[in-house]
């Protein structure tokens, strides 16, 4: 039926074509001229206020968003300063179609939900994924032009993939013009930091770009500490008109502890604040070593011919020593909690090559702008989890002295590793106004290795897998701004290990029809778009613990509905807005959860954002600002054990241009300081932040 569906799509397509942190964004320090290739600008570079025009997430082409027949949510680095964004969770609160933080602000990892669906692995960084077998590791957010978020299936350019879409992180690049800031920072809790963004032309044709941060935070958990430290470096080497050679290199060091959680049968018996504020860990224990290392290029060389080449690729290690706490047994009431603790190492390696050919051809009064791709993919993974038992802790009168863990009583190991190759075609057709876009992907996985545990011994994870992937869309550009679109796109995405039976996990399968309306006005900037939506996935996986120990099953099939709103406007008078608001109706449809909604999905979730800059007067130089966050009803588990009650969120903003230079700024997030459940689970609950207070002072040439 899929096949059926998307040949029906495409043939009708077809048929129809003959009859733009916490930082200051690089938009606010420098204007820069912009980048043309194939004539059309460049989708990286910075874009000024919040509203962006294209996007390089959709086709890897620099299409207009307007003639997207796929919805795309782009966070500029405008956006990300004013809303003073720390994390990745941070800069999507704000944008429809997406939970930001399921699970509280975690300085370990970023897990957004997407129309419904765990996006823990959905995330991106340069359009090349970021490769972990439990969640993305955390990126920093300072060296970050834009994120841009493609909802739905799009294995058919990105390969393996949720279906819930992709967001992409887009680093500062390097530009052939001076500009730079630095900047320092304190907040309550306590976050003291540094920072720097300086870029420096060389010659007329070699620039680089430093990017640096030294952050020192503490959550509502004083103990709960992360000392991290990210040095960035950009380059841009331009030979000759024709070519642009970058790179992209970073190297980032932390120390990420998450809390422990606390037993759900405390919470409406304990005080929500005190069980926020309330350690089930030990600080005598804890401990954490993380490094994550990036080495990237990107080299785009035009032909004489009008055709042109592009390369991306990266490199990435990453390192993890922890040992952390949990809750072990959540459905307790009483202030005696039972706790164990875990020690993980993991050591993990992936390389990702994208090569492009890129080129337009005429069919009568058909343009076709085409895009032929292979990229190649391999992770390796090397990794030992320990479950260790420990001493009770007293909610009353706590004693961080030594939790006295045990030997471990439960030991796995992963050696594995995986290798992704796929080849891919695309065709942009426009005809009058009229566009069309269809394209086809075959990949091949492979993953072989073994797994370990001290219950079940070895297994062999070896597997392979194939997968045929496409899209198709037509969308209908009106002379007044108003675009009308549909579309029909797939996914797969080979789940890595097995099983908490321990036995092999089959691929995940995505298919999404999309319909909707953009609006892109002449007489202001502004973009606004609206959509519905209709997803399938087969063979989705989801946690489970058996006897205190953790694993994976396939409950089988998820559907997930939804209406879309979206709008962002940046007015000639100081005004910036955004606004969203989405409907999702995500339901387990097969498996031994059918009938339950999908975990940490609500079926409501909106937000408003509103700032305006005072030019002239009295306030000259004075920015205020402030939104609202609406987070619905939903359940935190897959079984719907644990329902989670909506909850309002505000946050406001105040800065001041001292002088030309000179920059100060005030954030504060979660204004009246709610204490608030995230999520419940079989390990616990855990709260969302309370009230975060941050200053930051920064001077820009």
């Amino acid at each position: 039926m899929t096949s059926l569906r998307f040949a029906l799509l495409a043939s009708a397509s077809m048929a129809l074509a003959p009859a733009a942190l916490m930082a200051q964004s690089t938009a606010d320090l420098i204007e820069l001229d912009p980048i043309y290739l194939k004539g059309a600008p460049d989708p990286t570079d910075p874009v000024a206020g919040y509203v962006a025009d294209f996007a390089l997430t959709a086709t890897k082409t620099s299409a207009p968003l307007l003639e997207t027949p796929q919805s795309v949510s782009v966070v500029t680095g405008e956006q990300i300063e004013d809303q003073g964004a720390t994390t990745l969770g941070d800069t999507l609160g704000y944008t429809s179609g997406v939970t930001a933080q399921p699970f509280g602000t975690d300085p370990r990892f970023d897990s957004p939900t997407l129309r419904g669906f765990n996006a823990s692995n959905g995330q991106y960084l340069n359009g090349l994924r970021i490769l972990r077998e439990q969640g993305a590791p955390s990126f920093e957010i300072y060296s970050l032009e834009r994120i841009e978020v493609l909802k739905g299936p799009a294995s058919v350019l990105y390969g393996a993939g949720i279906p819930g879409g992709v967001i992409n992180q887009v680093q500062k690049r390097a530009h052939l013009q001076e500009f730079g800031e630095v900047g320092v920072g304190l907040g309550d809790p306590k976050a003291t930091e540094g920072f720097v963004d300086a870029n420096h032309v060389f010659s007329d044709t070699f620039a680089a770009r430093v990017t640096a941060v030294t952050r020192n935070s503490e959550e509502d958990i004083e103990d709960l500490t992360n000392e991290r430290k990210y040095l960035g470096l950009a380059t841009r080497w331009t030979p000759t008109d024709s070519t642009d050679i970058q790179f992209l290199g970073s190297y980032q060091k932390d120390s990420p502890i998450t809390p422990a959680g606390v037993p759900f049968g405390l919470v409406g018996v304990k005080s929500d604040e005190e069980l926020r504020d309330f350690y089930v860990g030990d600080p005598s224990d804890h401990d954490s070593d993380r490094t994550t290392q990036n080495l990237g290029l990107e080299a785009t060389h035009e032909f004489d011919n009008g055709w042109s080449v592009d390369l991306s690729y990266r490199q990435q290690k990453f390192d993890w020593d922890y040992t952390g706490f949990y809750v072990a047994n959540s459905a307790a009431s009483t202030d005696s909690i039972a706790r164990g603790g875990i020690n993980q190492s993991e050591q993990s390696e992936t390389n990702n090559l994208d090569l492009r050919l890129r080129g337009n051809v005429q069919t009568g009064a058909i343009s076709h702008d085409l895009l032929f791709g292979l990229d190649h993919r391999t992770y390796s993974l090397d990794e030992r989890t320990e479950f260790m038992s420990a001493d009770a802790i007293d909610f009353e009168n706590p004693s961080y002295n030594g939790a006295n863990l045990t030997a471990p009583w439960y030991i796995a190991t992963k050696d594995l590793e995986l290798t992704q190759q796929g080849i891919y075609a695309q065709d942009e057709m426009a005809w009058d106004n009229w566009r069309m876009s269809l394209a086809l992907r075959h990949d091949k996985a492979e993953q072989s290795g073994t797994t370990w545990n001290n219950f079940g011994g070895t297994s062999d994870a070896s597997q392979e897998n194939e997968a045929t992937t496409g899209r198709a869309g037509v969308t209908y550009v009106m002379p007044n701004g108003v675009a009308a679109f549909a579309s029909f796109s797939t996914s797969f995405d080979p789940v890595i290990g097995t099983d908490i039976d321990g036995k092999k996990l089959d691929v995940t399968r995505g298919e999404m029809w999309e319909t909707g309306v953009k609006y892109q006005p002449e007489g202001f900037n502004g973009f606004f778009q609206a959509s519905y939506y209709e997803i399938q996935q087969y063979n989705l996986t989801a946690s489970t613990t058996r006897n205190g120990v953790s694993g994976l099953t396939q409950i089988g099939e998820a559907f997930s509905k939804g209406v879309e709103l979206e709008g962002s406007v940046d007015l000639a008078d100081g005004w910036n807005i955004r606004a969203a608001y989405a409907w999702n109706d995500a339901t387990q449809t097969a498996g031994d959860n059918a009938g339950k909604e999908l975990p940490n999905a609500p079926m409501h979730n909106s937000s408003l954002w509103v700032n305006y800059a005072f030019d002239g007067g009295t306030f000259d130089g004075l920015t205020l600002g402030g939104g609202a966050r609406y987070l619905g009803e939903r359940y935190g588990d897959a079984a719907n054990a644990y329902a989670l009650d909506a909850v309002t969120l505000y946050d406001v903003q105040a800065a001041y241009e001292i002088t030309d230079n000179a920059h100060v700024s005030l954030n504060v997030t979660n204004l009246t300081d709610e204490a608030y459940v995230a999520n419940c689970g079989s390990f616990g609950c855990y709260y969302g932040d309370g009230r975060t207070v941050q200053a930051r002072l920064t001077y820009k040439w």
